[in-house]
């Protein structure tokens, strides 16, 4: 399967190359393969490349979450073009089951471009997985861009509604 990222959260066009992430079956798991437009803002996170990092998700990441709709348990899977990866399972909004699971993923960039390759095990993914997002973020102080696979619908946008952060 290919998603692209071609909106904002907020439903606005993206102004650039949309993030693209390709889901496979691999062995024993899923491969989730990104590539996106490298910003380098933020600057990579204070970590070393390969390993897990909490917080991420105040850098440079392309995120992605498997729901079961039924039990509210999904994964969270957070890759940053500077290597660094974050995986969670989670029960109900921001309900941490587990935090920092191991990964193998792989990165490669240039000054214009990132490319990832992350091997999801199945063992990761909530049994009955039956929803998906996607979103990318980049850009820091007010030129912090949240954008997202299934934006929110305008229609049910709020007066001074933020993205979720």
């Amino acid at each position: 399967m290919e998603f692209k990222i071609e909106h904002t959260w907020n439903g606005f066009s993206v102004s650039h190359d949309p993030v693209t992430i390709r889901l496979a079956p691999a062995n024993a798991g899923l491969f989730m393969d990104v590539t996106a437009p490298f910003y380098n803002d933020p600057p990579a996170p204070p970590s070393d490349p390969g390993k897990p990092f909490n917080g991420l998700w105040d850098y440079e990441v392309v995120e992605a979450f498997f729901l079961n709709g039924q039990t509210e348990q999904y994964l969270e899977v957070e890759l940053c073009p500077h290597g660094q990866y974050l995986i969670l399972l989670l029960c109900g909004r921001r309900k941490i089951l587990k935090q920092e699971l191991p990964l193998k993923f792989e990165v490669s960039r240039t000054s214009a471009q990132w490319n990832g390759r992350a091997h999801l095990p199945w063992s990761y993914l909530p049994p009955a997985t039956d929803q998906f997002n996607a979103f990318a973020i980049h850009g820091s102080g007010v030129a912090r861009t949240y954008e997202a696979l299934y934006c929110v619908p305008q229609h049910e946008m709020q007066k001074d509604q933020q993205p979720d952060l």
